[in-house]
């Protein structure tokens, strides 16, 4: 069992310590998959967190690496919320308290009052068939009222150790809240075609991908140059607007395309669907190792009948799957299937890819300084989070 108590380095037990981040990008490189969010480059994108990088050593062998951003408290400012998204990259098959003893102990040291991660570990998938016969039952409100088509016994076994061992889980009933998603919409390429991609999309996909075709829409791709950023902010900015959420600025897209670029110049890709000379829709996708991330998109209003969305979700789904990656990840779904839920219509939509609805671990914290802890969720829960 874990805990926030410091620990010293004993046999079994790896020592935490920072590393360059040209030790953690290598380390990075090596692994088949990791988040985007666990580079070092995105520590440099988060702008408003201070963030290092630390590794994992088994005597001089770099075993597991994660990178943690910074939230100074309020008035506070010598004590910090220790944030991993997604992360820490570590093996969570085995002993995780050999692993988590470790970094609480060093980040207490530090001056953390809390540490936040995200194990990228998955405990349940259901399937796009499942999804539908959800949504058209009455009887059934959420994913989790239908049996997993698949459980993960390591997530379930992390979920329990951690829940064992004092860490709090911070996953809102409807699956967002101020960190990452608890529940995910991906498409798995690992041994698939084209043509099996395909016919795994439901009949509206299919038409919608051959009616932007017959449009003659044309997507191209672009490395995130200055007049393609404005055009995507500026549809952005148009789709936040009609969808009434809050957007991010034009220079925090030029920041993380900088940094995620200059990291790897394959890391992240814009995606521009035209029509008649018009941008109908755009989308961002990144990746790391065989892991292909939609992370933003956009589309016109008047040009939605010419499915550039669909467009651009098909030329990014048919470059993962060139470029050797296991699956496509549409990112965060709510884990509703009420049909009078406003929420369900976005997991209609990424279900129509023929993926799966998957539930990971979530956000867990632990206390290292429970007072401070408190009076930090308190600020939180005022300031609604």
């Amino acid at each position: 069992m874990f805990s926030s108590e410091p620990v010293r380095a004993t046999a079994g037990y790896p020592v935490v310590r920072p590393i360059s981040a040209a030790e953690h990008g290598a380390f990075v490189r090596a692994q088949r998959s990791v988040s985007f969010l666990q580079t070092p480059a995105w520590g440099r994108v988060k702008t408003e967190w201070r963030s290092e990088s630390l590794g994992w050593f088994d005597g001089g062998r770099l075993v597991g690496a994660g990178l943690v951003l910074h939230r100074p408290v309020p008035r506070l400012d010598r004590f910090t919320l220790a944030y991993l998204p997604e992360g820490p990259v570590i093996d969570w098959s085995g002993d995780i308290g050999a692993w988590l003893d470790p970094l609480a102990a060093y980040l207490k040291e530090h001056g953390a009052f809390a540490v936040r991660l995200g194990p990228p570990v998955v405990t349940d998938t259901w399937s796009a068939a499942q999804v539908k016969q959800g949504v058209a039952d009455p009887d059934i409100r959420r994913l989790t009222d239908l049996p997993a088509r698949w459980s993960d016994p390591v997530g379930a076994r992390v979920s329990s150790r951690l829940k064992d061992a004092g860490w709090l889980p911070q996953n809102p009933r409807d699956g967002f809240g101020v960190g990452h998603p608890q529940f995910k919409y991906q498409v798995p390429l690992a041994g698939r075609t084209e043509d099996e991609l395909l016919k795994g999309m439901n009949q509206q996909w299919r038409r919608n991908i051959r009616r932007a075709a017959e449009e003659g829409v044309e997507v191209t791709v672009s490395a995130g140059g200055q007049e393609d950023l404005k055009a995507f902010h500026d549809l952005y900015v148009h789709t936040a607007e009609r969808d009434r959420f809050i957007p991010r600025p034009l220079r925090y897209f030029e920041t993380m395309f900088a940094e995620l670029s200059a990291e790897d110049p394959e890391r992240i890709l814009l995606y521009l669907a035209h029509h008649q000379g018009d941008l109908a829709a755009a989308a961002v996708l990144v990746r790391v190792g065989a892991h292909a991330v939609y992370a933003y998109g956009a589309s016109a209003t008047g040009k939605r009948e010419v499915r550039g969305s669909n467009a651009c979700q098909w030329a990014m789904i048919r470059d993962a799957l060139a470029a050797g990656c296991d699956v496509y990840d549409l990112r965060g779904i709510t884990p509703t299937l009420d049909a009078d839920d406003p929420h369900v219509g976005l997991v209609r939509f990424k279900a129509g890819t023929g993926g799966e609805a998957v539930r990971y671990v979530g956000e867990w914290d632990l206390p290292l300084r429970p007072l401070v802890y408190r009076a930090f969720d308190l600020y939180m829960s005022r300031r609604g989070r």
